[in-house]
């Protein structure tokens, strides 16, 4: 199981374990992980589960979906860094993974 280390606005840090195949959101409503509201629930509908990526994970996390680009004109405080976390998927070679959630979800 990956872990994956969320860091809150506020910079409280949690790190939880993942399940490969299935996505940041998921794994970060599993585990109670706040800023995360993910409304649509995983479908690429809204940008509720906006995170920023810490820089070193960027190739790992792959590009922006032309999808998850017009997600994001919704998000506050978009980034370079930007992304869907529902729109991540876990794999073991996300061991480690950072990634922060903003000050608030639109």
């Amino acid at each position: 199981m990956p872990k994956i280390t969320f860091i809150e606005f506020d910079g409280t840090e949690r790190t939880v374990d993942a399940v490969a195949n299935s996505t940041v959101m998921e794994t970060a409503r599993r585990n109670d992980v706040p800023g995360i509201e993910a409304e649509c629930g995983g479908s690429c509908a809204c940008a509720t589960c906006h995170i920023y990526v810490d820089p070193r994970w960027l190739e790992k996390t792959g590009e922006r979906s032309a999808m998850e680009e017009d997600m994001l004109d919704f998000a506050f405080d978009v980034r370079e860094n930007s992304r869907l976390s529902c729109q991540i998927k876990v794999s073991d070679e996300l061991e480690g993974l950072i990634v922060r959630t903003p000050e608030k979800q639109f």
